[in-house]
């Protein structure tokens, strides 16, 4: 079974939002940077 990595970020990143709304900014931030990167040195994540 491969779970894909943006599959877990996304859900991750949803649960923190509903615990904690304030730190939306944060995650989202996180988000577009970790894929900015992979993006950038094509990193392949699965």
């Amino acid at each position: 079974m491969v779970i894909e990595l943006n599959s877990l970020l996304a859900l991750a990143a949803g649960i923190c939002i509903l615990v904690f709304p304030k730190i939306l900014n944060y995650i989202v931030a996180a988000y577009f940077i970790i894929i900015g990167l992979t993006g950038i040195f094509n990193i392949q994540i699965t």
